[in-house]
């Protein structure tokens, strides 16, 4: 146990830690570097250079004439995979963390800083991209000391595109990062942060060894779930699977036990032996709550078996997706998902086609809302069409957020006029150093969901970073907002907004569904109501047919008598038509700018 040593790697998103995970792999020969990002191998993560998920691998490294066993977990920065990172902390003793060396401190640094300090990790700091012409590193080391309160001579400087300062890494991971504690001799207790789905072999099970050991064929039990197995096969992660006899206290490894049903493994769960169990489980990391909810719909009804499924696989991958029946007068059944945020959103929805060929229409996201009635219950309401009736509605609360963005001064007042647009509150303000200052708001999280963020990146030239974390509930004036479509609401387009925006909201629906909505052989009206008062109207006007080719000249009462008859049946068509929502007006709605 003294040679394991178990480290992440935490950074904010683009700060080059992949890149500098493929030198560490390089320089310690566990694998041949064929193509950048060797951990990232999901398409997704390749075409928009961001890592998704966490990914776990093996590494040996001598120092001193001794072998070190080196494993290490790679981790999202966006701050809607936060939850990954949650994981994989709690299965490290110590955490590399990455600051890019053009950029300095972002926000996301400091929140995921902050989970490792948490969670008692020796942090070992790395400015990467020293090779860059636009370089700073004595001004992010002043920041990084400001931040942690450490020497400037244990500040690694470090380069991932040329492999500069990798060596000094390795060391540092060595000589500073503390051997896993546990007891070899105690009952099993190992914690589970992560699981993959296999088609040939079932559930694959990634795991921390705290105390005992696990041999091959051993009979296991999940605490949690109280389900008993057999490990088929336990091994280590290098780029591929190693099987091996046995995983001792401390190591990182995966468990194979043939688990077919997805709803079996929960991450956070503990695995320990049938016949000599642990006292208690492993007290992990915190349960993800989700943030953004919206209706995910199969695009045929028949798919709606295929789509439970998909989502049951895809959990697997991802704890942090929660899902629940639910139905829709327009769109059918379908599942009311649960997401960290909305790029979170948008990559569930990407993986769902690509990897399980389901093709999806998602309705507009919106967060969770207490309501309390007049008797005095609450109750929680993630979607609109869930809403009491206002009449038995005494108040509604909704979340808000501690919002920290960090910019360069020259952009403050736009970022300042955006927060305050979306019913911000400035807390405080700080430079953090030289032209850095990081703002505080509070700012309500239904606010920040459709838009916010890339709002933010293209008033701030993409300088800005931005974290949040859910700080608490306060009442709000908010009006449910319903979309009728010839007098029939369309529960998909119904959304909750603050009535001081809920009539331009509307309005602004409106206008787009006209351009979208194809016109028929009668009129729509489309109409958007808060209670039972219309606040906006548009007409898609009727194609006609020219009745009127065949009459050439003549008297105007037999053109009336035509025109009348065609009125009549138009009538009588509105009655038994019913409209279609096309697909891309839902999708259009959510991006109304």
């Amino acid at each position: 146990m003294e040679h394991i040593r178990n480290f992440c790697i935490i950074a904010h998103i683009d700060h080059g830690k992949s890149t500098l995970a493929d030198r560490m792999l390089e320089y310690t020969h566990t694998i041949q570097i064929t193509e950048n990002q060797m951990l990232d191998n999901m398409d997704l993560e390749r075409e928009r250079g961001i890592t998704i998920k966490s990914h776990a691998i093996q590494m040996t490294y001598g120092l001193n004439g001794e072998q070190y066993i080196l494993n290490l977990i790679d981790t999202p920065g966006h701050v809607d995979f936060s939850y990954e990172v949650s994981r994989s902390i709690a299965a490290c003793e110590g955490a590399l963390l990455v600051v890019d060396a053009t950029q300095g401190v972002q926000a996301q640094t400091i929140s995921n800083l902050y989970m490792a300090i948490d969670h008692d990790l020796e942090i070992v700091p790395v400015i990467n991209k020293i090779d860059m012409p636009n370089a700073m590193p004595e001004e992010v080391e002043d920041e990084i000391v400001d931040l942690i309160g450490c020497d400037p001579s244990d500040i690694i400087r470090a380069s991932g595109k040329t492999g500069e300062g990798v060596e000094d890494i390795l060391k540092a991971v060595v000589e500073r990062i503390r051997p896993p504690k546990g007891d070899a001799n105690k009952p099993l207790q190992a914690l589970i942060f992560d699981s993959i789905f296999n088609s040939f072999r079932g559930i694959i099970v990634l795991c921390k060894i705290e105390n005992g050991c696990i041999r091959q064929g051993d009979k296991v039990k999940f605490v949690q779930t109280g389900m008993e197995y057999t490990a088929d096969e336990v091994g280590v992660l290098k780029i591929d699977m190693e099987p091996r006899e046995k995983l001792s206290t401390g190591e990182v490894g995966y468990i194979i036990s043939g688990i077919k049903n997805a709803t079996e493994v929960k991450v956070g769960d503990t695995i320990t032996h049938e016949n000599a169990p642990c006292e208690k489980a492993i007290e992990g990391f915190q349960e993800v709550k989700p943030m953004v909810f919206a209706g995910v719909y199969p695009i045929d009804p028949n798919e709606y078996e295929n789509l439970r499924t998909s989502l049951e696989k895809l959990q697997l991958n991802d704890a942090s997706l929660t899902f629940q029946p639910e139905s829709s007068q327009a769109l059918g059944f379908g599942f009311r998902c649960g997401f960290l945020g909305l790029l979170h959103m948008e990559i569930v929805q990407e993986r769902l086609g690509r990897e399980f060929n389901t093709e999806v229409i998602t309705t507009v996201p919106n967060v969770s809302y207490m309501v309390y009635d007049k008797h005095g219950e609450v109750k929680e309401v993630h979607n609109p069409s869930g809403l009491p009736d206002p009449t038995a509605i005494d108040h509604i609360e909704e979340p808000y957020i501690k919002a920290s963005i960090i910019t360069s001064a020259d952009y403050i007042g736009m970022i300042m006029k955006l927060c305050i647009d979306k019913r911000g509150e400035l807390i405080d303000q700080q430079y953090v150093s030289g032209n850095r200052i990081e703002l505080r708001f509070m700012i309500p999280l239904g606010e920040i969901v459709i838009d916010f963020y890339d709002k933010l990146k293209s008033i701030s030239k993409g300088y800005a970073s931005f974290d949040y974390h859910i700080d608490s509930f306060r009442p709000s004036k908010l009006a449910r907002l319903d979309i009728l479509l010839n007098g029939e609401p369309v529960d998909a387009l119904s959304t909750l907004a603050h009535q001081d925006n809920a009539v331009t909201l509307g309005r602004r629906m409106c206008e787009k569904l006209k351009d979208l909505i194809p016109r028929q052989q009668f009129d729509i009206a489309i109409q958007a109501a808060i209670g039972s008062k219309i606040v906006a109207r548009e007409t898609v006007k009727q194609v006609r047919k020219d009745v009127l080719a065949k009459c050439y000249g003549g008297d105007v009462s037999r053109k009336r008598k035509l025109l009348e008859k065609q009125k009549k049946g138009k009538k009588r068509m509105k009655q038994i038509g019913n409209v279609q929502v096309p697909q891309k007006a839902f999708l259009a709605v959510l991006k109304l700018d």
